[in-house]
């Protein structure tokens, strides 16, 4: 115990503030990014946008693809230019694309907008983490490490707590909140931030830029390296649909005061806390569960894999956030979720630490910066596949609109012969009166008949394609002191 306080007092003001800033983006980011499919798909009314889900997948694939891609860029950036004034830059981005978002409705303005936060977001993350491994040394780095990993997951957990409460209020509010925040972000840089040293850079940016193509260019001729990235981009394909295609699915298919009454037997002032004034829990506070789950279990799981090779944990893992997205998208009961989102929630934290583990050993000597920084890659492409997943393949498959539109279209004599167009919840309760149901009613029809559950059928398909690649990777491709490192 006394060596764990003596390394807390190694620490420097600047370590410190540096994660109390990351706790505080992450709790603006993921206050929005965990509601951001619904605001942009709920109906007009609402007081949301009313997008279609293929225009959603575009919307958050494509800026959050720029949001992992751009560091490679931005890193270069902050190494010539100082991490306090590509900070600062991040944040006045931030905060102006927050606020923004209070302003734009149309499809081409949320996009650009997006794509703005992206880019501040993308400064911001490669120079906190670089930040850390500045402000610690070979004593310290694992427990500062650590600290930094818990940091992450209580911002995550936070941000939607807080959005849910806002968003009853006005959908507003959660972009004015997370804007305040990032300037709160602003005055402790100003304030307490102390610029770490860096080395000198004698070169011209755009010859640092070029070098960064010629590593890139060089990692990915390394083909067994470029094609473990690609598995590991299915993998991330997949996780990413806790945010992109979960929160529509729960808030489409399933009677959350049926979580709500659950929790409520257990603990009132629980349920009050998490739940709206309608006896309902918010999609964004389920899916939350899993930073929940991380927050709890991380060194848990982390000490009993420890003892495993990466790359059979990463499959292992890989299988069991498999069956836990399968059973996500399998029941309209949300109960199911606390177990499922558990199973999904030890198959990420098997798997995604180990990534890091595994790069830093096949990393070529004198590499391994380079290789590290390219484990943003996957997050990427796979942002950019679940994107296309969560858009114009939720759509057909598992679009509450869209499915009740093909449903009318079959059973034309249920009114009339009418041609009848779904664009709102107003249009479905509509709908279901007409045809003698309560919209209870109506959803279980449709979810019967249109089998929504198919597209987590979808998803899992993919994690089982990850899950055996890897297997394969690990037996035919990896080369054999790696095997056994």
């Amino acid at each position: 115990m006394n060596r764990f306080i003596a390394v807390f007092k190694k620490f420097p003001r600047t370590f410190w503030t540096a994660n109390t800033m990351e706790l505080f983006e992450r709790w603006a980011w993921y206050g929005i990014f965990a509601v951001f499919a619904l605001y942009l798909t709920h109906d007009k009314a609402s007081g949301a946008l009313g997008f279609s889900q293929t225009e959603k997948g575009i919307i958050m694939g494509t800026g959050t693809f720029l949001l992992y891609l751009l560091p490679v860029l931005t890193g270069a950036l902050a190494d010539r230019y100082g991490f306090k004034k590509i900070l600062l830059i991040s944040f006045i981005t931030l905060i102006t694309g927050y606020m923004l978002l209070t302003q734009v409705s149309s499809f081409t303005g949320v996009f650009l907008v997006y794509l703005l936060i992206a880019i501040g977001g993308s400064m911001f993350k490669p120079v906190i983490g670089a930040t850390i491994a500045k402000t610690t040394d070979e004593e310290t780095s694992s427990i500062g490490f650590g600290l930094f990993y818990m940091i992450v997951n209580i911002g995550a957990f936070i941000g939607p707590l807080v959005a849910a409460k806002m968003r009853a209020l006005d959908w507003n509010y959660v972009f004015i909140v997370s804007s305040a925040i990032i300037a709160l972000n602003t005055i402790l840089l100003l304030l307490f931030f102390k610029e770490p040293s860096t080395e000198a850079k004698g070169e011209r940016f755009i010859t640092e830029i070029k070098t960064i193509g010629k590593n890139i260019l060089f990692v990915i001729r390394d083909w067994r390296f470029a094609l473990f990235l690609i598995i590991i981009a299915g993998f991330w394909s997949v996780y990413f649909q806790l945010f992109y295609s979960l929160p529509v699915f729960i808030d489409q298919w399933m009677d959350t005061s049926i979580a709500y009454r659950a929790i409520e037997s257990i603990s009132p002032s629980i349920a009050s806390a998490i739940g709206t004034a309608e006896g309902t829990i918010n999609p964004e506070v389920l899916t939350n569960i899993d930073a929940f789950y991380i927050i709890l279990l991380q060194v848990l799981i982390s000490g009993l894999v420890m003892r495993f090779k990466p790359l059979r944990t990463m499959t292992g893992g890989i299988l069991i956030m498999t069956v836990g997205i399968l059973f996500m998208f399998a029941f309209k009961n949300p109960l199911f979720l606390f177990f499922s989102i558990l199973l999904f929630g030890i198959g990420e934290m098997s798997t995604s630490p180990k990534v890091s583990e595994y790069i830093g050993r096949i990393a070529p000597k004198g590499k391994v910066a380079l290789y590290m920084g390219c484990s943003y890659l996957p997050l990427a492409i796979g942002n950019l596949v679940a994107g296309f997943l969560s858009g114009t393949l939720f759509e057909h498959l598992a679009d509450k609109s869209t499915l009740l539109q093909s449903y009318l279209d079959q059973h034309k004599d249920l009114l009339d012969g009418h041609e009848i167009s779904i664009s709102s919840t107003s249009d479905f309760n509509l709908i279901a009166e007409k045809m003698s149901l309560t919209p209870d009613q109506l959803t279980h029809l449709l979810w019967r008949e249109e089998q929504p559950w198919k597209i987590g059928v979808l998803f899992a398909g993919i994690g089982v394609l990850a899950f055996i690649a890897l297997l394969l990777y690990d037996r035919f491709v990896t080369i054999k002191k790696t095997d056994q490192a």
